[in-house]
């Protein structure tokens, strides 16, 4: 994986890092990446751990540069506040990269004009290793090869999906973004009931973890096998799996539709939750 120019990370957080580690995984030089990051403490974690240029602010970065990409990687809540400063770059040579949930590309044309071409994508905290999943959405002005760019960039840190309706991005971020934490919680809800159950606090806690990482890469390697084909792989009419099943399902845990239920009601709910959040923080 190449690029012509060099590449402009703003803000050094935990998703900007994790997707900068993928890029030099695969062959981008530390030397052709620079990062805008204030606080001091990240800045030299990322100078020492990746070997990347960091500046402490815009007007920091060489008089003459000219970025291939700006991938703004801050918090939503500052996003008007810090997009401003990268305008002298908006143009035909340069694009913006957004992976700030909730943030639309509309925002990032304000800031930076109609002429700014602007890829907005959502991705999650997988990527950190090398497991994410990632929407992405672009603007009129993101020519083809910008679009490949962003898309063999995204891909160094896992799946790489593209819609052309940007409103989609609410949905992705309710299941995907925010997908992961639902995983974990989950792993809290086994190891409470394993505890409830009578396990000894440990055992429930390594048991609990363990099968939902087992789980999760039984279906990673399962490709041909859907998740309904694998639930039902492990579920013997009338065993103990089925009476689990039961009340997850509310009934019959081979029943045609098993995403209606107890649980399939509250993740429907819970993405729903989220994706409503996201339009807020877009309004």
């Amino acid at each position: 994986m190449t690029a012509a120019r060099p590449l402009l990370v703003v803000g050094g957080g935990k998703m900007g890092g994790a997707l900068m580690a993928g890029w030099i995984s695969r062959g981008i030089p530390a030397a052709d990446i620079f990062v805008v990051e204030p606080n001091p403490d990240n800045a030299s974690a990322l100078a020492r751990d990746l070997g990347v240029t960091v500046a402490a602010a815009a007007d920091d970065l060489p008089p003459d540069f000219l970025p291939e990409l700006v991938m703004f990687a801050v918090k939503p809540q500052v996003m008007a506040d810090v997009v401003p400063a990268y305008l002298p770059f908006a143009g035909p040579a340069t694009v913006f990269l957004s992976i700030a949930a909730g943030t639309p590309i509309a925002l990032f044309e304000d800031c930076l004009g109609e002429v700014a071409a602007i890829v907005r994508v959502m991705p999650n905290t997988p990527a950190a290793v090398g497991r994410g999943a990632s929407v992405a959405c672009a603007n009129a002005r993101v020519t083809d090869a910008q679009q490949k760019l962003c898309h063999d960039l995204l891909t160094a840190v896992g799946q790489v999906h593209w819609v052309e309706d940007e409103d989609l991005l609410h949905a992705v971020t309710g299941l995907s973004g925010s997908g992961p934490a639902y995983v974990f919680h989950l792993v809290e809800c086994l190891a409470r009931a394993g505890r409830e159950a009578g396990l000894p606090e440990d055992l429930a806690n390594s048991l609990a973890r363990a099968t939902v990482e087992g789980a999760g890469e039984l279906l990673h390697r399962s490709a041909t096998d859907t998740p309904d084909t694998l639930r039902r792989n492990v579920t013997s009419p009338g065993g103990t799996t089925a009476a689990g099943l039961t009340v997850l399902m509310g009934g019959d845990p081979n029943k045609d539709d098993p995403a209606h239920g107890p649980l399939g009601d509250l993740v429907t709910g819970c993405v729903a939750a989220a994706a409503k959040r996201s339009r807020e923080l877009a309004e």
